[in-house]
């Protein structure tokens, strides 16, 4: 059985892990319209509560254009995670090219102010052979 998150990345106890999935029902292959969904668990193992307040993703198409998308929190929320507490969040991601790639960051602000940068792990973007 393949496990639900094929990516993973931990920084300073929290781990950011990614599964994604190509969605032929959402895609126009005969218009150069692919499109991905993927599912985010952020889960908090170090020992202070912390708060997600910002989200930068480098979204690569298959060409090597790259898309800087940045923004407050994660599909409109920005969660509040205790210790040892996780947060799950779906979105989605259309490419004009049938392969490409994301990866980024997170900005959290632990109780204290300061600001932890996480990373989000580099994952790909590949659309079966047979939808395009």
């Amino acid at each position: 059985m393949k496990e639900l998150f094929q990516h993973a990345a931990i920084t300073d106890g929290i781990t950011v892990r990614v599964a994604v999935n190509f969605l032929p029902e959402q895609s126009r292959i005969d218009a150069g319209k692919w499109f991905w969904v993927y599912h985010i668990r952020i889960e908090n193992g170090s020992q202070q509560t912390v708060q997600l307040t910002t989200r930068h993703w480098r979204i690569t198409d298959g060409h090597g254009s790259v898309n800087m998308v940045e923004g407050e929190g994660v599909v409109g929320e920005q969660p509040v995670l205790e210790p040892g507490q996780s947060h799950d969040y779906v979105s989605g991601c259309p490419l004009t090219t049938p392969h490409g790639s994301m990866e980024g960051h997170y900005v959290f602000h632990r109780a204290d102010g300061t600001a932890l940068r996480v990373a989000i792990p580099f994952f790909p973007l590949a659309a079966p052979a047979t939808a395009g």
